[in-house]
């Protein structure tokens, strides 16, 4: 069982000082310097292990009373996914708050929250809040934070474009519709970004619902998806860290997921296949799993209709279900501003039908 938070801690605004450690040359002008990329090449990992997750959102009281108090005020993006939460700090929820958070997640695939103090609480604390959701992620060709492998640090300016390096120019546009570590055996559930630099115009996430996209799919087709399978390939991901000079913490491996998928709180149904990471459908020979699978990749990316467009700022918070979504970063800022976040990945179940 995931430790308790119910607790609250008082304010931590002395800790904020060893975040903002003194500057490097590497470093040099970040506003959190503590979360700097660490790539550590003798950091290695063992297989990930199965373990027995249950979601916090099935505890969760359906009215969210702690969460959506009167104090809170919500704006929906969209009636498929994405609402804006002002009036509420994550790092204040309460073991009950936190379940609604869960469940919420699940209901609007994609929460913002704004004007939050999570970047000053240190990465304890941080850590521990991400918990409550499952086991964190830890990445195994990602920069983290020197002693939190839990940590996957986003991070690009004037003299490191990751993106990039991980989508070539031989690619018309840097779009690169994902669901996190899908290949793992359980992938993420309800997931944690928090940015602490971030250019004035551009560097959002474009994010789908997944759970949209299988709905607009006819009832015939729909059942032409039944019971089938995907690989996912971890594969490519490290050999694009290795020809870079990267690491890789850890083997990659492929797994087989459902092609459709059902989330354990809500019951929706949703695609889970993903431009990123999805290879193959088992069984179908290769021109036959090419063909499904750009039929639905196309799908998502070209479903406007069922996207939004996240924006940030510093101290934004954003929550969503990997699950029941899709997401890409967008490279459209000025390569000269940097931009700096962290994610943690907590895991979910194993995905079913």
């Amino acid at each position: 069982m995931a430790p308790s938070v119910s607790d609250i801690v008082p304010p931590v605004t002395d800790a904020i000082a060893d975040l903002k450690l003194a500057a490097t040359k590497e470093n040099k002008g970040l506003s959190y310097p503590f979360y700097y990329p660490y790539y550590d090449p003798n950091e290695k990992f063992p297989p990930t292990q199965v373990y027995e997750h249950t979601d916090p959102g099935a505890k969760a009281d359906r009215a969210k009373p702690h969460l959506l108090t009167p104090e809170t005020s919500v704006s929906h993006l969209s009636p498929f996914l994405g609402t804006e939460v002002s009036g509420v700090q994550i790092s204040q929820l309460s073991e009950e708050g936190l379940n609604e958070l869960a469940l919420y997640a699940a209901e609007r695939k994609v929460l913002i929250f704004r004007n939050q103090d999570f970047k000053d609480i240190g990465p304890d604390r941080q850590i521990e809040i991400a918990k409550h959701f499952g086991r964190i992620h830890r990445h195994p060709t990602s920069g983290n934070v020197k002693g939190y492998p839990e940590f996957h640090v986003v991070y690009q300016d004037a003299e490191h474009d990751m993106l990039r390096e991980v989508i070539p120019d031989e690619r018309i546009n840097r779009t690169q519709w994902h669901s996190d570590v899908s290949y793992e055996k359980q992938p993420a559930g309800t997931t944690f970004f928090f940015i602490l630099d971030q250019p004035e115009v551009g560097g959002d996430t474009l994010f789908a619902s997944q759970v949209e996209a299988y709905n607009r799919l006819s009832p015939e087709f729909k059942k032409r998806l039944e019971g089938l399978r995907a690989v996912h390939s971890a594969f490519e991901q490290a050999e694009s860290s290795r020809r870079r000079g990267g690491i890789v913490r850890r083997e990659p491996i492929l797994t087989e997921h459902p092609v459709v998928r059902r989330h354990p709180v809500t019951g929706e149904k949703a695609l889970y296949v993903n431009q990123g990471f999805t290879r193959r459908i088992v069984g179908f020979k290769t021109e036959e799993s090419e063909y499904l699978l750009k039929f639905l990749f196309d799908h998502i990316a070209k479903g406007a209709d069922f996207q939004i467009r996240a924006r940030y700022e510093p101290g934004s918070v954003v929550v969503w279900d990997n699950r029941v979504t899709a997401h890409s970063a967008t490279g459209d800022f000025n390569p000269a501003d940097r931009r700096h976040a962290v994610r943690l990945t907590p895991q979910a179940e194993v995905p079913t039908e």
